[in-house]
Formats: structure tokens, sequence, C-alpha cells
């Protein structure tokens, strides 16, 4: 099979991936909808807001492995091939790809009439392998990434704003690897793929921006939903002690 079909077919798959909605199934198995919830998104944030931090973090943690586990399988599926008369790897291309497959179909899911969730969770996962795969150091910028945008919304309880500093170093780092592998080359091939490939990073980072459009006019206009962890933090420890509370009296009336 030629790299064209192995790309598409990794693609349209990473596409279906993307569109599985783990916000939406979780809260339908808690017998609600988070889509009516809250800002009304099917991501992390609102989930943490509405239904709890640990069902945020789950939702946080799926959301994650759906944008990573298609890239990771599209750097094993296609090796160490080439592209045709250039030296430019195949994954290097396929990996920004099935990325951007698997973040369209979670922002535009064919599956819920094309109205689906923001993507940054996918988008983290995605950086994530590609940071990961190929020399260890790339993954340190996008572990500090993500801790920056925790601390950020910790001190500011600006989620969205939070998101888009999670993922955009890690694109920046994306872009500044394949600069050093490949701008020096001279193979009019090589620069295709190489100018490509940077196109699908920034669309990574676009999508996720547009999907994000209404966040940022709350926040020019200063009406954004606060995301505060500590509130969250607090809640659960609330409803903690509620559920202890309510096992001891089951167990006194008894």
């Amino acid at each position: 099979m030629n790299n064209f079909w192995i790309l598409f077919i990794l693609s349209i798959a990473s596409y279906f991936v993307g569109n599985v909605n783990w916000a939406l199934i979780i809260s339908k198995l808690k017998k609600t909808d988070i889509r009516k919830m809250g800002s009304g998104n099917p991501g992390t944030l609102n989930m943490s807001r509405n239904l709890g931090l640990k069902i945020g973090l789950l939702t946080f943690f799926l959301d994650v492995m759906k944008g990573a586990v298609p890239t990771l399988v599209a750097f094993f599926v296609v090796g160490d091939r080439t592209f045709s008369g250039t030296n430019f790897f195949v994954r290097d291309f396929a990996i920004y790809l099935c990325g951007f497959s698997a973040v369209l179909g979670h922002i535009f899911p064919a599956v819920l009439k094309f109205k689906g969730g923001k993507g940054i969770a996918s988008t983290i996962g995605v950086f994530l392998v590609c940071s990961s795969v190929f020399e260890w150091g790339w993954i340190i910028l996008a572990v500090m990434a993500i801790v920056a945008a925790f601390v950020f919304i910790l001190i500011t309880e600006f989620g969205a704003m939070g998101s888009f500093i999670a993922i955009t170093p890690p694109a920046i780092g994306a872009s500044i690897r394949l600069f050093l592998l490949y701008s020096l080359s001279t193979n009019a091939g090589t620069i295709t793929y190489y100018v490509l490939s940077n196109m699908i990073i920034f669309a990574i980072c676009l999508f996720t921006w547009f999907a994000h459009r209404n966040n940022i006019k709350r926040m020019l206009a200063g009406e954004e939903h606060p995301t505060s962890i500590k509130q969250m933090v607090v809640k659960m420890k609330a409803k903690k002690a509620q559920a202890k509370l309510e096992q001891q009296k089951n167990e006194q009336a008894k």
C-alpha cells in the first residue's frame, strides 16, 4: 500500500475516533446532558464546574487519549518510510495529519451534527505524543505548558486563556523541531512536505482557537464563566463529607 492510501485511511479513522464525545457519554451515564449545563460545552472545564473535579479529570484524560492514540498509531504504522524522491519522513507528516483529524473530529463530529467540544484536551494529547516519540527533551516543553496553564487558571480563573497556554508552546516547539530537521534541505519535495506539516500544526491551533471564539468575546466583555479550581476542590470535599455523613446515618439507622 502506498503512502497516500495509508495516510488517507489513518486520517479518516482518526477523525471518527475524534467523534467519540466522552463528556456527553459520561454526562448521559449521570442521567443528565452536559450540553444543557453551564456554558453548554461538552468538555473538561464545563464537566468540572457542573459534575465535579473528578469527573472533569476523567473527561480530560479520555479526551487526551483521543488525540494521543491516533497520533501514536500513525507514528508506528508508517515507520521509517520517506516520501518518494525526498528525505522527508512520512511519520513527520502523518502524526500531525492524524492529530489534526482527531481534533477536527472532536470539534466537528459527524455523529453529533458537527457540534462538538473545543478540542483542547485532544490537542494536548496530540502534542504530548509528538513531543515524546522523537526526543524526550521536547516533552519538557509540553509538560511545562500544561503546568503553566494550570497555574494560570488557578490564579486568574480564565479557563479559555489557560487552554491556549497549554497548546501554543508545544505547537511552536513542533514547528521548531521540523525547522531543525528540514529547513536546510534543497529538495523541492522535502520543502513541500515541510511547509504542509507546518500548515497542519497551525491548523490544529487555529481550529481550537476558532472553537473558543465565544469565550474570547466573553473575556473581552468581562462576562466569561469563571473556572475556579479552588471552588471545585471545596465542592469535592463537601460532597465527600456529605456522603460520609449519610453513610454514618444509614449505619446508625440499621
